[in-house]
């Protein structure tokens, strides 16, 4: 390998790019779930109902959605470091707007920039960073992309509410400009250019038909449970819209001669297990991030700034298991790792679905860890064995397909899980309030007596049912999570690890 280290940037120039783009990728995977717990802020703010200020989370999500399959597209189009570059510093100057917006329609319309400008940011980080270095240190890189791309999400929610409180909302927007100017500066100065495919034709017809049926799916998973799902039309008609638009992409894709998106890659089958095997990490990790803060303050009393600290724990073990994953991938097979991550995972989620009202904070510390320790030593090798025998003529599209696949998985993971964890609440609700009644004598021996003449008595034992009613729907939704990865793992046996000599093509891979 000595011998082709001039086709590769000097070590020193790779930390300063490395750097760049994990400053980059943090800055837009924070933005995902910051400006969460900031909404009652801003809803006040701007004078919005909680029903408007939901379109503050939607647009972003929805623009990311829409412009990430492009993002391939444009880096062979018009070159990695320009497309990088672009996104930067429409991101960042997004965000300012954001922070100085003072209007509904400009908030909104402020994030949909944020989302299209940001869609490029983590795909083309993971692409950067694999051509950068040679395929011995894949493994490496990929864990340090994955602590940006892992570790904003588990961080935000803390990060803003610290923000919101010690400051105001808009500090949730301000502190992307100094990392955006950051990482514009290192890219500028370190990178170098790719080669441009000049001008390549777009299937405008096939990213017609994807852009649509996701920006449907996306707003129908958004607004499902605010709309009680298929009782809605608005939900029915995002529905048939967003099956009738890729059943249209599919028909196209197989049918046009120059199609959008490029199936050839899919028959690679490490890259094709590894999307798959990414959907439902997605569905893993981000459904419980979007389940336990909730649950800690609404059931349990938590203050923002106590939720983040008992949650921390999960990007402490993440940040801990992606450095010794980077070493370790070196020398012990990937799926191995992914085996033990899994391991790990199933472990916290079934401790996680004996979680009770009684519970201290130690279980929701001790389960944090241990899932983050997993999640980490499934992050990085898979991103690693995905891409370790795709051709490198697929990488700025395989990098687009793979982020986008994951985020689908984590939207439909949260909004299923959202849902079952208040359908279960109901029908438990339901159950318990048949048995309150005066002639039933295992109530006396409960919790709490009944006065059944006190309308406050009645009102005291409603609130503590359904709040018993609620933590069985959120432990159900938590084993739900461990009966999808016992059903996942054999997946793993599917996948071929990376060869340890690369192959010719990998060899001469590098940046112009």
């Amino acid at each position: 390998m000595a011998g082709d280290a001039h086709l590769y940037p000097a070590a020193g120039t790779r930390r300063f790019i490395t750097a760049s783009v994990m400053a980059a990728t943090v800055m837009n995977s924070l933005d995902s779930t910051i400006a969460n717990v900031a909404l009652p802020h801003m809803q006040g703010s701007v004078s919005a109902s909680q029903d408007q200020i939901t379109w503050v989370l939607t647009s972003y999500i929805v623009a990311a959605a829409i412009m990430t399959p492009l993002t391939g597209w444009l880096a062979s189009r018009f070159g990695r470091k320009r497309l990088m570059l672009w996104s930067i510093v429409g991101f960042t100057i997004a965000s300012g707007l954001c922070g100085l917006a003072t209007s509904l329609g400009e908030l909104v319309g402020f994030r949909l920039l944020q989302g299209i400008f940001g869609a490029a940011l983590v795909p083309m980080s993971q692409a950067i960073l694999l051509d950068i270095n040679p395929p011995e240190r894949h493994g490496p890189a990929m864990a340090v992309w994955g602590m940006g791309a892992i570790l904003g999400p588990i961080i935000g929610p803390a990060l803003g509410g610290y923000l919101t409180d010690s400051y105001s909302w808009r500090w949730v927007f301000y502190i992307n400009l100094p990392i955006g100017m950051l990482a514009f500066a290192g890219l500028w100065f370190f990178l170098n250019e790719t080669k441009m495919a000049g001008k390549v034709k777009l299937d405008l017809i096939g990213f017609a038909f994807l852009a649509l049926g996701i920006a449907s799916l996306q707003i129908m998973l958004d607004r499902g449970q605010q709309e009680d799902w298929f009782n809605s039309l608005e939900i029915w008609i995002e529905a048939v819209s967003a099956g009738t638009f890729f059943y249209l992409f599919v028909v196209h894709t197989l049918t046009a001669k120059n199609s959008f998106i490029d199936l050839a890659m899919f028959k690679d089958r490490n890259f094709l297990f590894g999307s798959v095997f990414g959907f439902f990490l997605g569905v893993l990790i981000f459904s419980v991030l979007a389940l336990l803060p909730p649950m800690l303050e609404g059931l349990m009393g938590y203050p923002v700034v106590l939720t983040g600290l008992v949650t921390a724990p999960r990007g402490v073990g993440t940040m801990i298991s992606m450095i010794l994953v980077g070493q370790l991938i070196k020398r012990v097979d990937p799926r191995v790792l992914i085996g033990i991550g899994l391991v790990l995972v199933a472990w916290s989620t079934y401790d996680m679905s004996g979680f009770s009202l009684g519970m201290d904070d130690s279980l929701v510390v001790r389960t944090g860890l241990i899932q983050g320790l997993g999640t980490g030593l499934i992050f990085v090798p898979l991103s690693t064995v995905a891409f370790a025998t795709l051709p490198s003529q697929y990488r700025n599209e395989g990098t687009a397909m793979f982020t986008l696949i994951r985020n689908v998985g984590s939207a439909i993971g949260i909004s299923v899980l959202q849902a079952m964890t208040i359908r279960n609440s109901a029908i438990v609700h339901s159950r318990l309030v048949e048995g309150v009644r005066p002639d039933n004598p295992n109530l006396a021996r409960g919790a709490f007596n009944v006065d059944f003449s006190s309308l406050h008595s009645l009102a005291a034992a409603n609130a503590e049912i359904t709040r018993q009613a609620s933590m069985v729907g959120y432990i159900d939704a938590f084993y739900a999570l461990f009966i999808v990865i016992i059903i996942i793992s054999p997946m793993i046996l599917f996948m071929r690890p990376p060869r340890r000599k690369a192959s010719d093509e990998q060899m001469t891979m590098h940046m112009d």
